[in-house]
């Protein structure tokens, strides 16, 4: 492949991969406490439908962040998010006007527009790229990110939960884990992806990333008593092992306690995007 002129190498289509990530993400069931085909989880605003349309109002966005990765990969890559940001939000705005104003994908938006805009960033400048290499070009767009909007920040400046968590409780969330190069996911899912049958592996990348992530979602709903209770019950699940009739159960347990891990339902969506280019 290195001897290769890039005109010829058959880069990842990311943009098209994020749309089946989310597809993928919202067929799997049962997904402990989130919206699947079977119940709401603990969502009382959403539902599987509602999830349907904010895919359709979002995923040609991922085209346009793409290509405006491409537009932007001459200029450093510090000024990268910036020239993001107003795209991001738009795509926002499209999905709360599938919506109605619920909030279904902001954090699948961030995190799979970022990948999406370093890939077409990578590929204008004629970089193949791995998963690890998407992944670093991420990290080094969002250097600083949380510096920058959290740390330091005074009550009155913090207008988002994930600001509030942040001051409360010193979560990073997704802007942590964009900075990290998606860090959990490379970790924790993708060296234990293919030691699962396909039936098997976004289940079993689900209990991972609740195992070990720093949910903010939980911690909103349940504390940090909530955020504990899922990741003890996850790592017990992969310890002993799971049939599915264990995920309904943990799905019904979440749910009584109002429990919903939707930054871990975001992460399995990147991680998917990663293991298809891994692939």
């Amino acid at each position: 492949m290195t001897g290769l002129p890039a005109t010829k190498w058959i880069f990842p289509d990311v943009a098209a991969l994020a749309e089946e990530a989310l597809l993928r993400e919202l067929e799997l069931t049962p997904k402990p406490g989130l919206v699947d085909k079977d119940n709401n989880g603990s969502h009382r605003d959403m539902d599987y439908r509602l999830f349907q349309k904010s895919i359709t109002a979002i995923s040609p966005w991922f085209r346009v962040f793409a290509d405006q990765g491409g537009h932007y990969a001459h200029l450093p890559v510090d000024q990268q998010l910036q020239l993001l940001r107003p795209l991001g939000i738009a795509c926002e705005q499209a999905m709360f006007a599938a919506t109605g104003g619920v909030n279904t994908h902001k954090g699948g938006v961030f995190s799979l527009g970022l990948l999406c805009f370093a890939a077409g960033r990578l590929q204008a400048q004629g970089q193949w790229f791995s998963h690890e290499r998407l992944c670093d070009e991420v990290s080094k767009m969002c250097q600083g990110l949380v510096a920058g909007e959290l740390v330091g920040r005074n009550e009155k400046e913090m207008t988002t939960a994930g600001e509030r968590l942040f001051r409360r409780y010193g979560l990073r969330g997704a802007r942590g884990e964009a900075e990290s190069g998606f860090a959990t996911v490379r970790h924790h899912v993708l060296p234990f992806w293919y030691q699962e049958t396909e039936v098997r592996q976004l289940h079993s990348a689900l209990l991972r990333l609740m195992a070990v992530n720093p949910d903010s979602n939980l911690v909103s709903r349940g504390g940090p008593d909530g955020l504990a209770f899922v990741q003890n019950y996850a790592a017990e699940l992969l310890k002993n092992g799971w049939a599915r009739h264990d995920l309904c159960a943990m799905d019904k347990i979440l749910i009584s306690r109002n429990l919903s891990p939707g930054g871990s339902a975001d992460l399995l969506s990147v991680s998917w995007v990663l293991a298809s280019i891994q692939a």
